[in-house]
């Protein structure tokens, strides 16, 4: 007897089945997550060097912190649309 889940993940894989990732897109998504993940802390460590020397300015502190965030926001959005594009093929 199958489970609830097991139903489940047999109509999800009817109405959308998951596609197949060659070796060359699993490759390429890996060396895109570590691209991002490199890109991520390095504006980590330049910001946080910012907001370290603006301690005492409360309004400089937020807004770079506030920019760390967006910028975070940005590579994550750019990372995704670029793996989205090796899943479907194309670069």
């Amino acid at each position: 007897m199958k489970t609830a889940y097991e139903l489940a993940m047999e109509r999800l894989n009817k109405t959308a089945p998951g596609t197949k990732l060659s070796d060359a897109q699993k490759k390429e998504l890996a060396g895109l997550d570590s691209k991002y993940a490199a890109k991520v802390a390095e504006r980590e460590i330049a910001l946080n060097a910012e907001i370290a020397k603006s301690a005492d300015d409360f309004e400089k502190e937020h807004g770079l912190r506030e920019q760390l965030i967006s910028e975070r926001r940005k590579l994550q959005a750019e990372l995704e649309e670029k793996k989205e594009q090796v899943r479907k093929g194309g670069k």
